[in-house]
């Protein structure tokens, strides 16, 4: 069996599926991307059983997906709730009860392709976007093991009857979640800064033709 794993740089989660990989396929290409980054060049040269997307920025190519002689699948940090950009966020924004981690076929377009599986978790209302992360990459590699092992057993994929909830959020539509006018009123506030502050992702204020970063003063 020969596998592409592709994932993205500097994340613990990334390095165990890694790991896993390594120690139970004898035909392993990894490459690891950050950012911005582009698919190597010489990728479009790889031609095997499986691509596996985990955590990955890069959007595959179909030129590339078409190498895959068996399935390409990608593990998404959402349920089908929250397809693409800001999953988190607006799972937040909305008050969502639950959230989730899912396993789907890859297609030319994003986040459409049939789900595969899906493991889902309680949304409480203490949560904020690093609790939200963290208990979805700890159900998402859980569900990376189940479907590897199927994988490696030379199991069918499972099918799930679920199906993807709404159309892919993009950059832009984040962004205006992430952006405070003045005509809000406090509620509406509060939920834009608990919806996209992680790190140093912050909202931030528009006043006329000017946008200025926010800052919560204690």
């Amino acid at each position: 069996m020969k596998v592409l794993l592709l994932g993205k740089k500097d994340n613990e989660y990334v390095k165990k599926a890694v790991r896993f990989c390594r120690n139970n396929i004898s035909e392993l290409e990894v490459n690891i991307g950050g950012h911005g980054e582009s698919l190597p060049e010489d990728i479009g040269w790889w031609e095997g059983d499986y691509i596996v997307s985990f955590l990955s920025y890069w959007i595959v190519p179909d030129s590339l997906l078409k190498r895959a002689k068996i399935a390409t699948i990608n593990f998404h940090p959402a349920s089908p709730d929250y397809p693409r950009t800001g999953c988190y966020n607006f799972a937040l924004y909305e008050k969502s009860s639950e959230y989730g981690a899912m396993c789907h076929h890859m297609k030319p377009e994003v986040d459409a392709g049939n789900i595969i599986a899906v493991k889902r978790f309680p949304i409480y209302d203490g949560d904020k976007i690093e609790t939200v992360i963290e208990r979805t990459y700890d159900n998402l590699i859980v569900l990376f093991y189940e479907i590897m092992a199927e994988i490696l057993n030379g199991n069918e994929l499972p099918t799930s009857e679920e199906k993807w909830k709404r159309k892919a959020t993009t950059r832009r539509e984040l962004n205006e979640l992430a952006t405070i006018t003045p005509d809000m009123n406090d509620t509406e506030i509060a939920k834009r800064v608990m919806a996209t502050t992680h790190g140093n992702w912050k909202p931030t204020v528009k006043l006329g033709n000017h946008t200025f970063e926010l800052k919560t003063i204690d």
